[in-house]
């Protein structure tokens, strides 16, 4: 159970020294049980009362993690129920599934998919993370073989061992214990192996059970083990159970502070239908509520830019508005008689704008000035998108040696710039574009026409 300021109070050594940063200890132990700071803050505290206040503060769900090296990913350590009340910490994986008794022509199927899905949106760089073997065959070699060949070909991926056999278990652990791979198989009658094979190599362990309350009790024992470093199942294989399991156990660890189901959740997407738009529109619910990886029957570039920007647009601090970095853009086949638009930084203001290029087919070039990530108006209300701002990113990407053109085309909102940024380019020509960007796709054909008149 979390505890009270005052609770925290009492154990604090009281010295009142301000090493801490706070006035008081009595100001500390308040914003310590906030989640503010933390218990090492206090130089005086004994290491037994630092241990006691980090278990005791910590998030109500554990944050767990799997992979090594540079491929080491979190999952958790969630503390709210809704994107609105505060920001979502780790986001979901996605899994492509394995299974040792498919032909050889699907493996190399999701082998080209997995390492074709990899691009960046918005500075973030996008790919499968976790490819999940299920030894159907139960042939040892065979399934650990399966398991080799997808991992030398696909180098970024973690591997997910779906297997209730310790012996299997153990023999794939102890063969790919160095890509820290996920062991998930812990059922009523093997946990006690399984927990011994994960404590060995220190490894991320999936619980399973028939229903919830047997889960809950499995939990339990595997806790009483003295380890906590587990992946729940979210149980079923339709969507319905799965969906209800996953948000029911997001709320007892978050609502009812239980830490019993304090850890996060997967979903087998690929199990509960065959098809492929229906998995997708059932990987985005559970991007939204609450499975920290969702296993997939495939990834080909159909379901990862709509799962990938949904995820993104979900995991992302909403008091931080995602941004695209500063320079120009090339839409099309831009050459130096295209012309150059400028608009902001804001993710969502970019993606329309440039969408609305291409859509006119004339090939252009597309300025991003530092704009402070806002939208066009509020760029300008608040001094960030400004004559000087538009003529240093000018400057900055040397758009004059990309362009034979001395024209610029600024958004109709703020048309107010026209003049400001014509002192500001000695030289340059400023066109007052629409207003709306809905409006640019039949300015610009018409910009053409003129320009070729």
């Amino acid at each position: 159970m979390a505890l009270n300021g005052m609770e925290i109070y009492k154990i604090l050594p009281k010295k009142n020294c301000k090493e801490c940063g706070f006035p008081t200890c009595l100001a500390f132990a308040m914003k310590l049980a906030q989640g503010g700071t933390q218990a090492e803050k206090c130089p005086y505290m004994s290491d037994e009362a630092k241990d006691k206040l980090a278990e005791a503060t910590a998030p109500p769900m554990r944050t767990v993690t799997f992979g090594a090296g540079e491929k080491t990913y979190s999952l958790g350590g969630e503390t709210v129920l809704f994107r609105h009340e505060k920001t979502f910490v780790n986001k979901p994986r996605f899994a492509v599934i394995f299974d040792d008794t498919e032909s050889t022509d699907n493996v190399e199927k999701k082998i080209n998919h997995i390492n074709t899905v990899n691009y960046t949106r918005i500075s973030e760089e996008m790919y499968v993370e976790i490819a999940a073997f299920r030894c159907s065959s139960q042939d040892k070699q065979k399934f650990i073989s399966l398991i080799k060949k997808v991992t030398s070909e696909c180098k970024k991926i973690v591997p997910m061992i779906i297997t209730e056999n310790p012996d299997i278990a153990s023999a794939a652990a102890e063969e790919f214990a160095a890509l820290g791979p996920i062991i998930y198989g812990a059922n009523e009658q093997n946990y006690e192996a399984m927990v011994g094979i994960a404590k060995k190599h220190n490894l991320l362990l999936g619980v399973k059970a028939e229903n919830q309350a047997k889960l809950y009790d499995l939990v339990q024992k595997i806790q009483n083990t003295d380890y906590k470093e587990l992946l729940l199942d979210a149980g079923g294989r339709s969507l319905k159970t799965a969906f209800d399991n996953a948000v029911n156990i997001r709320r007892t660890a978050l609502l009812s502070k239980d830490r019993t189901f304090g850890y996060p959740t997967a979903a087998f997407v690929c199990d509960m239908t065959q098809d492929k738009m229906m998995e997708i529109a059932m990987a985005t619910l559970f991007i939204e509520k609450y499975a920290s990886v969702i296993v997939l029957s495939d990834m080909d570039y159909s379901m990862a830019l709509p799962l990938f920007a949904i995820r993104q647009n979900i995991y992302t601090d909403p008091q931080r508005p995602m941004r695209i970095e500063q320079g120009i853009y090339r839409i099309g086949q831009a050459d130096e008689q295209s012309p150059l638009l400028v608009t902001v930084d804001f993710a969502l203001t970019y993606f329309i704008v440039s969408g609305e290029v291409e859509r006119s087919k004339v090939p252009s070039w597309i300025l991003i000035p530092d704009a402070g990530g806002y939208s066009v108006l509020t760029a300008w209300a608040s001094g960030k998108l400004n004559a000087k701002s538009i003529a240093k990113a000018i400057k900055d990407f040397e758009a004059e040696s990309k362009l034979k053109t001395r024209e610029l085309i600024i958004p109709g909102k703020v048309a107010v710039l026209k003049s400001d940024i014509e002192d500001e380019l000695p030289g340059w020509k400023v066109i007052v574009g629409p207003r709306e960007a809905s409006s640019l796709t039949a300015f610009l054909k018409e910009y053409r026409q003129e320009s070729a008149s």
